[in-house]
């Protein structure tokens, strides 16, 4: 009987376990040219690495800069640099930013806020109008 609840509490355990992540593990990933003919443009087309096409679809947690976009809107990206320096300022890569689908119960965030993210790592190739990489249901760590 004890030896199937401590099973029991090990399963339980590893089951809801996180995987934490680094910014370098994100950037396990190259990027090619590809023209899209919908915006009739050029954008970086990712190809993810054997690290990162593992994490795909597990719950992780990463350290970051937050920099709440359109709070409003709901729009919030976690970023290896602060503001000043992010990949929409020329600094970094598309691998150096997190799109994060917070829930709706997330506190505040300030711009620069360092905070650690959790949530369900999504690789998006294809979708142009979101991040490379997605943190959906993502909560404060």
């Amino acid at each position: 009987m004890l030896r199937s609840f401590i099973i029991c509490m090990l399963t339980a355990s590893m089951a809801s376990a996180q995987t934490e992540i680094t910014w370098k593990t994100l950037g396990d990933v190259k990027f090619t040219d590809k023209y899209s003919e919908e915006v009739e443009a050029y954008y970086y087309y990712p190809h993810f690495g054997p690290t990162v096409k593992d994490l795909d679809g597990q719950e992780v947690y990463i350290k970051g800069y937050m920099l709440p976009i359109n709070p409003k809107e709901n729009i919030y990206i976690l970023s290896k640099y602060p503001y000043a320096s992010c990949f929409f300022c020329g600094n970094g890569g598309p691998e150096s930013i997190v799109e994060l689908k917070l829930r709706p119960d997330h506190p505040k965030f300030r711009m620069d806020q360092i905070v650690t993210i959790k949530g369900r790592l999504k690789l998006n190739r294809d979708d142009i109008y979101q991040c490379n990489y997605i943190l959906e249901d993502a909560t404060v760590y």
